[in-house]
């Protein structure tokens, strides 16, 4: 039997785990669900959320993970053996395949867009109307969404195959410090730009009479959503870790380079979005449609156009990489399959499901599928807003009260006889807080609410 694969440092590590968690989400929907819900509020909200929800399920994750050195299926498992309880691993496996089937769509539009970008479309006096119909002409044409679909899990599914040491890590090491590079770049360039103060008064001053019920679900749902906790993609990348790593600290750098991310992304958007009086809730005409055009009127547009799409994209891959490596994860340990088949199985059938997902936007059928929904959105809806808090509510119910709060918390400790920062209040938060605030947020998605 091939050796289990391992991370050869704790750095290559930390850019894989961050990496998985960087994704469209902060790039794209962080900025645009801050602009949604009042700014610099909702970013204090959301940076709570991260600390007393976020990192203490990264840690359950990680801790099951590395403990058990197995998949998701094969770690609840091992420490339940012959319960109902490894339905939450695959629930984790079958989660992360429906998210990357659709995901995967829109990863392909960024591709799509790095492409005409730098063949200079959106240069010169080009018009709003302009855009719009390119946009509109690319999500009209089936072939063409599906081919980018296919292009976008192919390349995904060829990092997974070369596998944890060769493929992941040597992957996510070149582009994690390449994508804060060009976040850091464009932050820079935004802060030049006229609007910049404007926008970072509204992102960085917080108006505390906009604090609702809906906007803080919204910020721990952001939150939560951002750092992939709910899959078992954490348990999957915990598992490769070597007990000689310092699982405390990783967990606090994984987290901390996400929401930096995040807030470098609102540095980018709001001093642009205010700068050209745009709406900073535009949402997807944001990115595909707005500042396609505004890139085309800046001083080096030419240039940062292709460079913020490039960062989309990578971004996106980054993601797509460990929704991949749940599954072929699973495939690995449980069925003994060799790792470049299982990932080419894993991206051939998420490829095959998200084909509806590419069509959502150019077909009658699949664009008003069912309850007034595209299938994309009704993917998005069951995947992401069902599945993903109820396996991590599973999950936190599981690790705090079925293997134990606190032989999770051993296995987080870097010096297994002393308390690592915080274990009391963590082993709290993992037994009350987290259940009651993802049972509150699976209700509200059930109910329509958030």
């Amino acid at each position: 039997m091939a050796k289990r694969g391992k991370w050869k440092s704790s750095l290559g590590f930390v850019l894989a785990a961050a990496g998985s968690a960087v994704g469209l989400g902060n790039i794209w929907r962080f900025p645009y669900v801050t602009g949604k819900n009042g700014g610099a509020v909702f970013l204090f909200v959301y940076i709570l959320a991260v600390i007393f929800l976020g990192l203490v399920v990264m840690y359950a994750e990680l801790s099951l993970g590395r403990a058990t050195q197995k998949n998701p299926v094969g770690a609840f498992e091992k420490i339940k053996p012959g319960s109902l309880w490894k339905g939450v691993g695959f629930l984790g496996v079958f989660t992360g395949v429906g998210i990357l089937s659709y995901y995967s769509v829109i990863a392909g539009w960024t591709l799509y867009y790095f492409y005409i970008s730098s063949l200079g479309k959106f240069t010169g006096n080009i018009t709003r109307t302009q855009v719009d119909k390119i946009f509109a002409s690319f999500v009209s044409n089936p072939l063409l969404t599906i081919v980018m679909l296919f292009l976008f899990i192919l390349l995904t599914s060829f990092v997974v195959s070369r596998g944890i040491s060769s493929g992941i890590e040597k992957w996510t090491g070149v582009l994690m410090p390449l994508l804060f590079l060009i976040l850091l770049v464009l932050s820079i360039y935004s802060l030049t730009l006229p609007g910049a103060s404007r926008g970072l008064s509204f992102y960085l001053r917080p108006d505390f009479s906009k604090l609702n019920l809906r906007m803080i679900l919204s910020a721990v749902g952001q939150a939560f959503f951002s750092l992939s906790l709910g899959m078992g993609a954490m348990i999957t990348y915990g598992s490769y870790l070597s007990r000689d790593e310092n699982l405390f600290a990783s967990g606090l750098e994984v987290v901390g380079f996400d929401t930096l991310v995040a807030f470098l992304a609102g540095i980018i958007i709001f001093p642009t979005v205010f700068t050209y009086g745009l709406s900073p809730q535009a949402g997807v005409p944001l990115v595909f449609k707005t500042l396609p055009f505004t890139f085309s009127r800046l001083p080096l547009g030419r240039l940062f156009g292709p460079l913020f799409f490039f960062l989309l994209a990578i971004a996106a891959l980054t993601s797509t990489i460990s929704l991949v490596e749940v599954a072929t994860s699973y495939l690995v340990d449980e069925k003994k399959m060799a790792r470049p088949l299982a990932a080419y199985m894993v991206g051939g059938v998420a490829f095959l499901i998200g084909i509806p997902s590419a069509l959502s936007t150019s077909s009658r059928f699949f664009s008003n599928f069912a309850f007034g929904k595209s299938f994309l959105d009704i993917m998005d809806y069951l995947w992401a807003n069902i599945s993903l808090p109820l396996g991590a509510l599973l999950l936190s119910i599981f690790v705090a009260y079925v293997w134990g709060a606190r032989n999770a918390a051993m296995e987080i400790r870097p010096d297994k006889a002393r308390k690592f920062p915080g274990e009391d209040l963590w082993v709290i938060d993992i037994k009350f807080f987290v259940p009651i605030v993802l049972g509150i947020i699976l209700i509200s998605a059930l109910l329509g609410f958030s």
